[in-house]
């Protein structure tokens, strides 16, 4: 079984906040999951992200895989290491009205 932490939506249509998961990677988005072990919330200011860290190190340790997001959450925190990160491709720029 792949274990994943991962971000599982919650709140209203166009307000949405997130839990961080530990789940089975065959589970879908917002299904079955093992333990909740933080949330995030986008929409406040400054950005809310409350995580247990030792939780989240217990899971880490026994091989859980963080999502590109969950890791790049995580390692703003220091609980994943930066160089793990996958940079993703800049995107192209917008061609607007000349």
């Amino acid at each position: 079984m792949s274990v994943k932490i991962r971000l599982r939506r919650t709140g209203a249509k166009r307000q949405p906040s997130y839990r961080f998961v530990v789940a089975d990677s065959r589970s879908p988005r917002d299904g079955r999951f093992l333990e909740i072990v933080g949330h995030y919330n986008p929409r406040r200011t400054p950005v809310e992200l409350v995580v247990d860290e030792d939780k989240v190190k217990r899971w880490l340790g026994q091989g859980a895989q963080p999502s590109d997001t969950v890791a790049r959450l995580l390692a703003q925190k220091g609980l994943y290491d930066q160089s793990l990160l996958r940079m993703r491709k800049p995107r192209a720029a917008k061609k607007g009205k000349s």
